[in-house]
């Protein structure tokens, strides 16, 4: 069900802002490829953009705040999917761990380092933000997508846990922190593994692993 808010309208200062911000993340995708985040340099991606040093870490003050936005990013857009068509339970545990083997697919290099860089942090590092006017670029059909609220992929992963109790698709545990800590580790886990044992088809190798962590809870 859609929401209809407010009519938005963004500033032209605004608008540019969030569309060099887009910039500088699909000349990162694209310069990356399927080579590591580590191998890329900022200068690479300004002489793409066709800014200095000084603007784009005017946007992102470190080169990994460009990787912690790729990620937001993406929970936006599986947010919008969401809300465009929900998912249930279990079902939505699955489209969790089918978004994520098609990313792996599509950039394994930024997947990886994110991993990396997750397992160098002390702590859950802060979400970096996505403005309004980069939501409104994203989608700009979408109704509401400016007040759209981001889910983490923690966020998702709990929700889907406590329906999934609710639904009695799980029955081994009622604690839902637990089923989220355990589904999140899972997924970062078939990550690694998938490319430590160079998986293919990269699908059917997340849902494996999924079906057989499922068996243990119902």
């Amino acid at each position: 069900m859609y929401y209809f808010g407010p009519k938005f309208s963004m500033s032209l200062r605004k608008e540019k802002a969030a569309r060099l911000k887009l910039a500088i993340l699909d000349q990162t995708v694209k310069l990356i490829g399927k080579k590591s985040f580590a191998d890329l340099f900022v200068d690479e991606i300004c002489a793409k953009v066709k800014i200095s040093k000084v603007t784009l870490f005017k946007y992102f003050p470190q080169k990994e705040d460009i990787l912690l936005y790729y990620f937001r990013v993406w929970c936006f857009k599986r947010t919008v999917e969401l809300q465009d068509k929900p998912r249930e339970g279990l079902t939505g545990v699955q489209f969790l761990f089918d978004r994520m083997s098609e990313e792996l697919e599509q950039h394994p290099g930024l997947v990886l380092y994110w991993l990396a860089y997750l397992a160098d942090m002390k702590r859950t590092p802060k979400p970096f933000p996505v403005k309004a006017e980069e939501k409104k670029l994203l989608f700009p059909d979408f109704p509401a997508v400016t007040s759209l609220e981001i889910m983490s992929l923690d966020q998702m992963a709990e929700r889907f846990a406590l329906e999934a109790i609710f639904k009695k698709e799980i029955v081994k545990t009622t604690s839902t922190r637990d089923i989220t800590l355990l589904v999140t580790s899972v997924l970062y886990g078939t990550i690694l593994s998938a490319h430590l044992s160079q998986a293919s088809p990269l699908k059917n190798y997340f849902r494996k692993n999924l079906e057989l962590m499922l068996k243990g809870l119902q």
